[in-house]
């Protein structure tokens, strides 16, 4: 074993242990999603002053592999959930609004989180999660704009605490609101972030509900695709004027080296664990795979996600976010608002 394993190993095994044990925590209560569990997981194991060496120290390499390279890899594990063909079954009128919904939940809060002071990449990154599916996007947009481990915290501590409120108040108005259990489903696909709470929150009104929660959750989750890739392209073009003289666009006259070290360090204009994903949705709508392929896929693609978030998690500092979150909080709350109010609309048209 190399001494780059033998830094990482330690993190990694820990994400593993943390796994297993949220794996039992949903086994027992599996109202509780099992993705929910491994974010909450790291964040209490973030928060120990006992445990805090060891997450700073000997187990910070290979946490930070699990939050990013295997967050990659499950996103691509992710693409096999979705056929495109069950996607064209909801009908034109449920696309559209979805796609909607995405796009306008996505700048409405990266509109409101700038205009609100966040630092950093924190407005992009909560508007990636709360618009699209949870903290598995902002995983992955998170890496494309090489945010911090500090700026992902945040935003996997508010879609993870709204995700969970989803799961409590939105079966609170099904029958309030007069939603037939289909129109219920149908809310909840295109208001609640991560598919994990999509499943915990619209499984009370039976299967048919529950299957139109899922199609409509996995169409928002397609927008990941050109949502990252677009991101990446504005990445590309930033980072070339910022290193142009006076933003003219001119390369820089310092030599060839810093220009080939800048235009590597640019993001790809799509993302290879994007095209990864778009790759295994054409398979999975394409090609008639077996059962078994599915299963192992889907659990992969759960142990992945929850190691990668277990790893998320542990880099949450609640003190910090106490102190100084109250603004990312009301974004939370007022993108959590937005694209619960969008999503019962779109229900209430179609």
């Amino acid at each position: 074993m190399g001494m780059v394993e033998r830094v990482w190993i330690w993190g990694i095994a820990a994400a593993a242990g943390a796994t297993l044990v949220a794996w039992a925590v949903h086994s027992i209560v599996p109202a509780v999603p099992l993705l929910t569990v491994a974010v909450v997981l790291g964040i209490v194991v973030g928060q120990l002053p006992v445990l805090r060496p060891a997450v700073t120290g000997v187990l910070k390499p290979g946490l930070s592999v699990a939050a990013k390279r295997l967050m990659r890899l499950g996103v691509v594990l992710l693409g096999l959930k979705l056929s495109l063909v069950d996607i064209a079954g909801l009908g034109w009128l449920t696309i559209t609004t979805t796609v909607l919904i995405v796009i306008l939940t996505f700048f409405g809060t990266l509109w409101l989180g700038r205009r609100m002071g966040l630092p950093g990449h924190q407005p992009l990154l909560i508007a990636t999660g709360f618009a699209i599916c949870g903290a598995s996007a902002i995983g992955a947009m998170s890496g494309v704009v090489k945010a911090k481990d500090e700026e992902t915290a945040t935003p996997v501590a508010l879609v993870t605490l709204c995700g969970t409120l989803a799961i409590g108040v939105l079966p609170l108005l099904w029958h309030p609101l007069g939603l037939t259990d289909l129109q219920f489903g149908h809310w909840v696909g295109a208001g609640v972030h991560d598919v994990g709470q999509v499943v915990a929150t619209a499984q009370i009104a039976g299967t048919a509900a529950l299957a139109v929660a899922v199609v409509v959750k996995l169409t928002r989750v397609l927008m990941l695709a050109p949502i990252v890739a677009s991101v990446a392209v504005y990445e590309r073009r930033r980072q070339a004027v910022a290193v142009s003289p006076a933003g003219t666009g001119l390369p820089q006259s310092d030599g060839t080296a810093a220009a080939t070290t800048t235009a590597a360090g640019r993001p790809p204009v799509l993302p290879l664990f994007v095209a990864g994903f778009l790759a295994l949705v054409l398979v999975r709508t394409l090609v008639p795979l077996p059962p078994a392929v599915l299963g192992a896929a889907d659990l992969a693609q759960t142990v992945l996600l929850a190691m990668a978030l277990f790893g998320l998690g542990t880099a949450v500092r609640l003190g910090s976010l106490l102190r100084t979150g109250g603004r990312a909080l009301g974004v939370g709350l007022a993108s959590w608002l937005l694209i619960a109010v969008l999503a019962l609309g779109a229900v209430l048209i179609s």
